[in-house]
């Protein structure tokens, strides 16, 4: 607390009286104030501590917990999430975005039981080895499902650590991530790791938030650097701007006439919006109507651009322009095209979908289908 004559924490590596300070500190302000009734606390296993944790990368915890609970109830433990097919994990994932997650998950779900035996490892070196899972994520598993000593340093974490040490940089670049992994590792107590790690995350998540930090209620307020220099909210520094490239493309939704049925087809396995289903994308300079008749020998009896709209990436903005196409007739050239599929826009099943074209399908239901023949 502000009150409490605290030794602050000087800019070389901490002595061992003040990394017992920080972590009694922090400590008891987490026995009173921290979050211990999480879903994936309840039942800490590894198994569950490492979906969380894999979720819960670059996503709010208000937005994991449904979720999180939703995987849960259906891949209780690695071999049901090994057993299923990559369409129903990532149906499961949908909206959560950076699908990669998931799809590394699954990946490394079978090789825990081909591996392994069906139960996750408990050296951390095994865990490294496994798709999906870094230095951070797997001292997470082994320090909050099992007590194992391993520090982490998720994005709360460098948060706290960058202003209590005044770190300059951006926690991106190799220099300053090196710096906090070595303030991460001298300031986790031989005792109690799982509470001080979770603590770490909690001030993070709730007190030392990234633009407007709650510095009066911080425990770590009397030895915070960034604070004596009268500016937390200059640490971390952003990672350097830079303008995101911008592609565009149109997205094909064809619709078979009368029932209204809309095509969709798999990405490839890797890639942007690998394996889930969207419909067919095109090039700007392709015609639609050519695309029909080369891969559906079909022809069109309406066609129709949508509102465009833009949806960003990490490292791009793409420009999506849909475009409506009515098919003239019924067509059965997608019946042996494992990639492709007819679906219901308002009931489309149990297929891996983004976010951007759940909406899309969203809008289409409000669109009823022309009958064969009525031609613009």
């Amino acid at each position: 607390m502000l009150g409490i004559n605290m030794p602050r924490m000087s800019a070389s590596a901490p002595t061992l009286e003040q990394v017992g300070d920080f972590a009694k500190a922090l400590l008891a302000w987490f026995d009173r104030h921290g979050r211990h009734d999480l879903p994936w606390q309840c039942e800490p296993t590894p198994y569950r501590v490492w979906v969380s944790e894999i979720m819960l990368q670059q996503t709010q915890v208000a937005v994991v917990v449904p979720y999180f609970q939703r995987f849960m109830a259906r891949f209780p433990d690695p071999a049901t999430l090994a057993a299923a097919e990559p369409d129903e994990v990532l149906h499961l994932w949908s909206g959560l975005g950076y699908y990669a997650r998931a799809r590394n998950l699954h990946k490394a779900a079978r090789l825990i039981l081909a591996e392994h035996g069906g139960q996750l490892p408990d050296r951390i070196d095994a865990l490294l080895a496994l798709p999906g899972i870094g230095r951070s994520t797997a001292g997470a598993i082994l320090s909050l499902a099992q007590g194992q000593r391993h520090p982490i340093l998720d994005g709360n974490c460098k948060r706290v650590l960058a202003r209590c040490f005044a770190v300059p940089g951006w926690p991106g670049s190799s220099p300053v991530q090196a710096r906090l992994w070595s303030l991460a590792e001298a300031v986790t107590p031989a005792h109690r790791v799982k509470d001080f790690n979770q603590a770490m995350m909690d001030l993070g998540a709730t007190l030392c938030t990234r633009s407007t930090p709650a510095c009066l209620l911080c425990p770590l307020a009397a030895r915070c650097q960034a604070l004596a220099e009268g500016r937390p909210q200059g640490y971390p520094q952003p990672k350097p701007r830079k303008q995101l490239p911008l592609r565009a493309a149109q997205f094909l939704l064809i619709r078979a006439p009368v029932s209204g049925s809309l095509l969709l087809q798999q990405r490839p396995p890797t890639g942007l919006w690998g394996g889930l289903w969207t419909p067919p994308q095109l090039e700007m300079d392709v015609e639609p109507e050519d695309w029909c008749r080369q891969h559906l020998c079909a022809t069109l009896s309406h066609l129709e651009m949508l509102s465009p709209r833009r949806h960003t990436f990490s490292h791009f903005q793409l420009d999506i322009q849909p475009v409506l196409a009515q098919l003239a007739d019924t067509v059965d050239a997608v019946a042996d095209a494992p990639d492709m599929v007819w679906v219901d826009p308002a009931d489309p099943g149990a297929l891996g979908l983004p976010a951007p074209i759940r909406t899309l399908l969203a809008e289409l239901t409000s669109c009823p289908p022309r009958a064969a023949g009525e031609i613009d």
